[in-house]
């Protein structure tokens, strides 16, 4: 089989949430064409040939042994996908996404629809510059110069900035970035099936909560008063020995840690199931514990109404939890927003996953993944 051609994109966003825009589409591209081999800086520059907002712009490099015509196809798609409108006119418009075919290898294509090298490249710094980053040396068959040259020629006067913004090549990369994402949520939410998920195709270290025979369990679900705090106390000295010893060995093998709970998770149900006096003499045990373990990078909460939780412990078939009450679940529930309202100091993400089967749905697992990627671009949602 022939080598791949080395292609170079063009990406720029007008409108929306630039920067997801443009991970996004990189994300799409490394799925649907090729895996991206390199991305520039991410630069800011004033619209070209019309008044609108700031541009974010880009360029990667593929591999690919799509023709032409088929690469051009495929990205008018992902622009398409992404919510880009058709291109109607040659009125230059504002967009969510825009993806042009800068080189194709050294070739020269003069075909219907597609003409490569791009016509105007040679024309504009917002591609140059950041061509210019990752094929400062290739040269342009045509003109017969390369990208540092092309930029001294250029005569185009729009603004152009280097931004701190940073775009990775794959969502594993991206997750990485984070080093460490704890999954949360009431009791039957789905945080272990989500996690495992997660470690599986973003390769992560999976930290699950090891939950050993505790004698105390099943009696606080027969007398919560009596045996409530024991039941706490016993849970929080055996998650900090597993918390310490699974987020301190770290996996060369792997990108980043997730695991299914957060040891933050024993004072939420400390301060449902135990008595004020209780509570107070738990938290300062809690809070010298606390100080010394690893923090996540992102905190995710799932919510799940009661209802959901329900069926979700039902189908799991634990004996002892088939009695719990609804309303110890809305307790647990929001004993896990107040934490997250008052946790300022940390980056939490809440996820409504009422009406989503992520197990069973790969559109619902994807929407989650989206919701993630969002988030860590910067994007609130």
């Amino acid at each position: 089989m022939n080598k791949p051609k080395t292609i170079y994109l063009s990406l720029g966003s007008n409108l929306g949430d630039k920067l997801f825009y443009l991970q996004t589409a990189i994300f799409t591209i490394a799925t649907k064409v090729a895996p991206v081999t390199a991305i520039s800086n991410v630069y800011q520059s004033t619209s070209w040939g019309f008044e609108a907002e700031d541009f974010l712009n880009c360029c990667v490099a593929i591999e690919t042994h799509l023709a032409a015509q088929e690469l051009l196809v495929t990205l008018q798609k992902i622009e398409k996908d992404l919510g880009r409108a058709p291109h109607v006119s040659k009125v230059y418009s504002s967009r969510n996404i825009d993806i042009d075919v800068l080189y194709y290898g050294h070739e020269i294509i003069q075909q219907d629809h597609i003409t490569i090298p791009h016509p105007s490249l040679q024309l504009r710094q917002f591609v140059l510059k950041p061509l210019s980053d990752i094929a400062p040396q290739f040269y342009h068959p045509v003109l017969n110069k390369d990208t540092r040259n092309l930029i001294q020629m250029c005569k185009d006067k729009g603004s152009i900035t280097k931004t701190p913004l940073k775009l990775y090549k794959t969502k594993e990369a991206l997750f990485s970035k984070l080093n460490f994402i704890a999954i949360e949520g009431n009791i039957g939410a789905g945080k272990t099936s989500l996690a495992s998920k997660i470690a599986e195709d973003f390769n992560a270290k999976l930290i699950l909560e090891r939950f050993a025979d505790n004698p105390f369990l099943p009696k606080f679900y027969e007398d919560q008063a009596r045996y409530a705090f024991p039941l706490e106390m016993s849970f929080l000295a055996e998650r900090y020995q597993q918390f310490t010893d699974d987020t301190s060995q770290f996996d060369l093998f792997k990108s980043f840690m997730v695991s299914d709970y957060d040891i933050f998770k024993s004072l939420i149900f400390a301060k449902v199931t135990l008595q004020e006096e209780e509570f107070k003499l738990y938290r300062k045990v809690f809070n010298f514990m606390h100080k010394e373990i690893k923090k996540p990078g992102l905190y995710v909460y799932l919510y799940q109404n009661t209802e959901r939780l329900l069926e979700n412990i039902k189908k799991r078939d634990r004996d002892y939890e088939q009695n719990i009450p609804p309303d110890y679940l809305e307790k647990i529930n929001r004993g896990y927003l107040d934490f997250i309202k008052d946790a300022q100091d940390r980056n939490i993400l809440i996820i409504d996953i009422s009406e989503l089967d992520f197990v069973s749905s790969p559109n619902d697992y994807n929407f989650i993944i989206d919701k993630l990627v969002a988030y860590t671009c910067g994007i609130k949602i």
